[in-house]
């Protein structure tokens, strides 16, 4: 079985499975950082409560165990441990099995917290990191040559990835159709970073260029990625480059991070050595892979490759969906983002008062969130790949409706200056004390012009819009 063998993708194996690793890492502290805020036994929507009404989306172990909070720190402090080892390179030391079993452990970890996350966990980015796990823990260990079906299975995943976005781009908006859509996304994606405005100001026909580059990278570069070398590694660097101009001009979680990662399982040594003289041409041939690890190898990559059949399908079907799962192991899932392209910023913006909420004089203070918008002079802030899960949710609530049961739980949290849940904010206008009412507010947000900001030190310009939710008190049931 030498055409099996992938020789000369050892360095891509190394940053595949380290890479991954590395995000399971981010994953996992994050969770442990927000989760039992959120959705822990005291949280906004707990676990509990679903796991009660059997409404888990799928296997966790929280159903066959039970939730509770340390059992969620237990999942999350272990599965740190699990992708540490393999970013140290330790399971990869040993038998080809040994990193598929971590990567096994890290995926149903993860997915155990997953299917109870409700709509905290309801972002593409999450089945597609334990897609990339469960896959390329089937590269082995550096004692077999990495296998050219998985290096394959991860270029599909890619694919979809791609070519799924650019598809719903198409069929989604016309913005997207006549390359307008950058002239509103810079400013109006969920959460800008530092450099989102100084995008966003740039001329008309380097959004229409940035526009037909989406396209180009997303509908024709994928395609490429299954040619021989060097072609394939050129498209792995286009997509690297995009993803990475993307990483400068916005907050996405690990989604730009974790496709540049997969992005190099068409990065060939060679190609690499071309570029970097320093980095050998040859990193080492392993011996022959065993019989049995090559058949379990095949046996797998067949039967992901017909998991995935749902989603190609997907991907030419007039009414394609956009992160869906078409099992119950989220693998083989179709994928993409910004099917459409919000053209005003909208934020929700809570404000508390300790006065007599009745009284015309009453003091109302905001609250802050430490990723989304809030105070117009604060420069948007650096993120990623870290995911400010609540800050998230706050900018779908003028999507969807404030009138969200989790929402109106935030707002009881604040109005009991409950100490977790401000933790989870950037800054508590009471420094602790509960207020004695909240309410809350719309505005219209959009970037400083040069001038303005040259005038004013601000960032944003904001206009009041309604009042979405009138002053709730400790006394209203809030």
């Amino acid at each position: 079985m030498e055409w099996l063998a992938g020789n000369d993708y050892e360095l891509a194996r190394q940053i595949l499975q380290r890479g991954v690793a590395a995000i399971y890492i981010v994953a996992f502290v994050s969770t442990l950082n927000q989760f039992r805020v959120l959705l822990g036994e005291n949280g906004l929507l707990p676990a509990t409560d679903l796991l009660e009404r059997g409404g888990a989306r799928g296997p966790t172990l929280f159903r066959r165990w039970g939730y509770s909070d340390r059992k969620l720190v237990a999942v999350c402090v272990l599965g740190v441990a699990l992708a540490s080892t393999v970013l140290l390179g330790l399971p990869q030391l040993g038998p080809p099995w040994l990193p598929l079993g971590v990567f096994l452990a890290l995926w149903g970890l993860y997915m155990s917290v997953v299917n109870v996350g409700q709509t905290f966990y309801g972002f593409g980015w999450e089945m597609l990191l334990l897609e990339a796990g469960f896959t390329v823990g089937l590269l082995g260990s550096n004692q077999v040559p990495p296998p050219t079906t998985v290096l394959i299975l991860i270029a599909w995943l890619v694919f979809r990835l791609e070519f799924g976005a650019g598809m719903i781009k198409l069929r989604g908006d016309v913005a997207w159709r006549n390359l307008t859509a950058l002239y509103y996304h810079h400013e109006t994606q969920p959460m800008p970073g530092p450099l989102s405005r100084q995008a966003h100001l740039l001329p008309a026909w380097w959004h229409r260029v940035e526009a037909a580059g989406n396209h180009a990278t997303q509908l024709v570069v994928p395609f490429l990625l299954f040619l021989p070398q060097p072609v394939a590694s050129v498209a792995a660097a286009v997509i690297i480059l995009t993803q990475l101009w993307l990483v400068a001009t916005g907050n996405f979680a690990w989604l730009n991070w974790i496709t540049i990662v997969l992005a190099f399982c068409a990065v060939s040594d060679g190609t690499i050595h071309a570029l970097l003289p320093a980095v050998p041409p040859d990193l080492g041939t392993p011996p022959a892979a065993p019989l049995w690890w090559n058949v379990l190898v095949l046996a797998v990559s067949l039967g992901l490759a017909a998991a995935s059949f749902p989603a190609l399908r997907n991907l030419f079907s007039k009414r394609q969906l956009m992160n869906a799962s078409f099992n119950r192991w989220q693998l083989g899932n179709a994928y993409g983002a910004f099917g459409s392209v919000t053209r005003e910023r909208v934020e929700i913006v809570v404000e508390g008062t300790r006065d007599d909420a009745a009284a015309p004089d009453a003091r109302w203070m905001e609250y802050e969130f430490k990723g989304k918008p809030g105070d117009v002079r604060r420069r948007p802030a650096q993120c990623a790949p870290y995911h400010l899960r609540l800050d998230w949710l706050m900018w779908f609530l003028p999507l969807r409706s404030v009138h969200e049961r989790w929402f109106y739980a935030f707002l009881g949290k604040l109005l009991a200056a409950d100490p977790a849940t401000l933790r989870l904010l950037r800054r508590d206008p009471f420094d602790g004390e509960p207020p004695r009412a909240v309410r809350v507010w719309s505005y219209r947000y959009r970037f400083a012009t040069r001038t303005e900001r040259r005038g004013t030190g601000a960032y944003w310009v904001r206009d009041r819009g309604r009042l979405r939710i009138p002053p709730v008190g400790r006394g209203d049931g809030g």
